[in-house]
């Protein structure tokens, strides 16, 4: 559904993608992280056709981004990380408005706005000045124009922002409704947020591509040994001595003491009688981290010495 090929965007002498390529298959959701300037939200820019890239081009639904903007609108439901709202109308005059500029008309327009105000939790802002709505109501109704009239793909900038965890809970489970039949990509810098919602992730670090695949296939990449835990009765310097001298061991970290049991976590590979054996593989933090850490001999951004 989604093809972008070599894409390079240039900002005057600033560098904001350079030849990133990926894919997006039918009902999967994609979460597309980096730190702040990574290139994320110029990625997202160019497949909405909201920018032209320098260099490379991208396919959405079959579209061309460059060929034909126009077929690459009407199947996309874009949510920007600025939420293109109209703080002087009502909850309802806003998806009217949105609806009638989508082409939806009569029977068809109060369908899908019934639809939203139930699937984003609007109701009870449906008559009131988007002005006076909370960050949290606000986000919903970006979140709504977005889904209003049903996209073959939608595209979410940090769409979970303001909202508290019952809200970010419902979302969530919208856009695992949503990616059944649909496309999904999802920008944001929450972590876990990613890691509850997305089958598959696109690091993007200084403008290229470093990470894509599973969190289980990123892991697997970036791991340098296997880390274990393990829990033992006894005094915590002999069980550290014992564990030390195991094969494979690397290192030996101490992480507690309960109920007459020491735990720590091996650094390597090991075998024993244990009362406790269980693999740690990296978190999502450690992958990203990891994967976005700076290689260019220490230097920043900015290309100054950090």
């Amino acid at each position: 559904m989604i093809r972008a090929k070599k894409l390079t965007m240039h900002y005057g002498p600033v560098v904001a993608l350079d030849n990133v390529s990926f894919e997006v298959k039918q009902g999967e959701i994609v979460g597309l992280l980096g730190p702040n300037g990574a290139g994320k939200s110029t990625a997202m820019k160019i497949l909405t056709t909201y920018l032209h890239p320098t260099q490379g081009t991208a396919e959405v639904g079959g579209f061309d981004v460059l060929e034909n903007p126009l077929a690459v609108r009407r199947i996309i439901g874009y949510l920007p990380e600025v939420l293109p709202l109209y703080m002087d109308m009502e909850v309802r005059t806003y998806l009217e408005f949105v609806g009638k500029a989508r082409g939806l008309t009569g029977a068809r327009l109060t369908e899908r706005t019934e639809w939203v105000l139930e699937e984003c939790g609007l109701r009870p802002a449906y008559r009131r000045l988007i002005r006076e709505l909370s960050k949290g109501f606000r986000q919903r109704t970006g979140l709504a124009q977005a889904l209003l009239h049903e996209p073959d793909i939608i595209l979410l900038d940090e769409p979970t922002s303001g909202l508290d965890p019952h809200q970010i809970v419902e979302i969530r489970g919208l856009v695992r409704r949503l990616a059944e039949k649909r496309t999904v990509i999802l920008s944001t810098h929450i972590l876990q947020e990613v890691e509850a919602t997305a089958d598959r992730i696109v690091i993007i670090n200084e403008a290229r591509i470093v990470g894509d695949g599973t969190i289980e296939e990123l892991r697997d990449r970036v791991k340098a040994y296997e880390r274990t835990a393990v829990s033992v009765a006894g005094e915590q310097a002999e069980v550290e001595r014992l564990l030390s001298g195991l094969r494979g061991v690397q290192k030996v970290l101490f992480r507690g003491e309960e109920g007459g049991y020491v735990s720590f976590e091996l650094q390597g590979k090991i075998g024993s009688e244990l009362r406790e054996l269980s693999d740690k593989p990296l978190t999502l933090e450690e992958t990203f981290l990891t994967l976005t850490e700076n290689v260019a001999g220490g230097t920043d951004k900015e290309g100054e010495a950090a």
